[in-house]
């Protein structure tokens, strides 16, 4: 996939990608002319990074690119997912009161 798909499938800007790709969170796989390529699995990372931040976290805290996007991986990604909610949810209700 060229950047020009992974930023439109994942909403995240070019200029961002090729940002992560200087910090070494993410990684490109080669190039097709001019555009950067990118495996299928950089959806996922970005995805994990997207929670990270949304959890209030340094993107520099994600683990580096060529990280496993294996099974044990999705299992952190849920976790972290159901984290961020019950902290939503707890800010939310301490909002209200």
């Amino acid at each position: 996939m060229d950047i020009t798909e992974v930023a439109r499938r994942s909403g995240v800007p070019a200029s961002t990608l090729r940002f992560y790709e200087e910090k070494e969170l993410i990684a490109s796989i080669g190039r097709w002319g001019l555009h950067r390529v990118f495996d299928h699995g950089v959806l996922e990372r970005l995805v994990l990074i997207a929670l990270g931040r949304s959890a209030g976290r340094a993107t520099w805290s994600v683990p580096p690119s060529g990280a496993s996007y294996g099974p044990p991986r999705l299992e952190l990604l849920g976790r972290e997912e159901k984290r961020v909610s019950r902290r939503r949810r707890f800010k939310s209700a301490k909002r209200n009161h």
